[in-house]
């Protein structure tokens, strides 16, 4: 199942997240201002998948540019990569993917624009098959953790969903289950878009992987029972200190699981590793449209007039992280360190 494709003719096709678990729906977008719109309203979410999404939006771009001149193109080009990297600022694998879209275009080896057009498009089409086996590799590394019979706590959706294929905290759950442990999920329900309720639930039914919702608020409790062994949980942007930005509710998991010796696993690729970024108080923090809040999904909890405040991420410090597993393998700390080594 691919979350995100290129479709022959010029075309980017994406399930749209929106509808699940109720119903299976496909968008499609022939310009990169449609592809910003689908990050934008949540149609494509999880720093892989929108990593992927930018670069086939940057395909999209050169695509349908009606410019014979290299030099104008390129302007386009850069014109299209700071309005896609503007569409969700905390993830930065979205950045990093537009950018390596940006060097194929600036590329001196494609001399004219149909060259810079089928280069940009088989770099993005390279990206997305890159993520699909980094998550093969990180799956097989996060794997190694997970012992038969235990239950993992899970914070948001890390699954195929969220990356191009396969996926990461979840993917590495979904490769533990094939490997044949016996492994079970609990899944806070993340509010308030509910992507553990709604798109992890959804995955690990498919996948006949055993789990149980629990509200946020409950997670303290399961960990105090003893019924929960670990958390596995994905990264929007990883600090060069290994503060890590994730989904809105992870600090305080990290917090509890600390509190109760719960080991506490952060499982992404390198290219969500930001070694420019010092600490996790550089990292910009995506705030969500309040009606996120008010009404969720068409639910009206509350008068328009009450203020809310809605962050879409929060910030982990190093300090609460027992390991961040890589493509390349486990990173313990101390992070700043260790991170440098394996981004090489």
């Amino acid at each position: 199942m691919r979350t995100v494709e290129w479709v022959d003719g010029g075309k980017v096709k994406m399930i749209d997240q929106r509808e699940l678990p109720w119903q299976l729906v496909y968008q499609e977008y022939e310009t990169y201002h449609g592809v910003i719109t689908g990050i934008k309203d949540m149609v494509i979410r999880g720093a892989p998948a929108i990593g992927a999404a930018g670069a086939f939006g940057m395909a999209l771009a050169a695509h349908k540019s009606e410019t014979r001149d290299v030099a104008q193109l390129k302007n386009e080009l850069e014109a299209a990569a700071r309005a896609i990297i503007a569409s969700r600022p905390t993830a930065v694998n979205l950045q990093w993917a537009v950018d390596k879209m940006l060097a194929v275009a600036r590329d001196p080896q494609y001399p004219n624009v149909d060259a810079i057009r089928v280069a940009v498009r088989n770099a993005a089409n390279a990206l997305a098959e890159k993520d699909v086996e980094t998550n093969k590799l990180l799956g097989a590394h996060g794997s190694l953790l997970i012992r038969d019979g235990d239950t993992v706590l899970h914070h948001c959706n890390t699954g195929s969903l969220a990356a191009v294929d396969q996926g990461t905290a979840l993917g590495a759950i979904r490769t533990a289950h094939e490997d044949g442990k016996k492994v079970s999920v609990l899944l806070c329900e993340t509010r308030p878009r509910m992507q553990g309720s709604r798109l992890s639930a959804w995955e690990l039914d498919q996948l006949k992987i055993p789990f149980e919702v629990i509200p946020d608020t409950a997670a303290g409790y399961y960990m105090q029972k003893g019924d929960i062994k670990m958390v596995f949980v994905g990264a929007d942007r990883i600090a060069q200190n290994g503060d890590t930005a994730n989904k809105i509710g992870t600090y305080q998991l990290a917090v509890l699981a600390k509190e109760n010796w719960i080991p506490f696993y952060v499982v992404a690729p390198t290219s969500t590793v930001d070694m420019a970024c010092k600490s996790g108080q550089e990292i910009q923090i995506e705030e969500r449209p309040a009606d996120e809040v008010r009404a969720p999904y068409g639910l009206k909890l509350m008068p328009d007039r009450f203020p809310v405040r809605n962050p879409a991420f929060d910030i982990t410090p190093y300090s609460y992280i027992t390991g961040i597993v890589t493509e390349h393998g486990i990173v313990k700390p101390p992070f700043f360190d260790n991170l440098k080594k394996v981004v090489k």
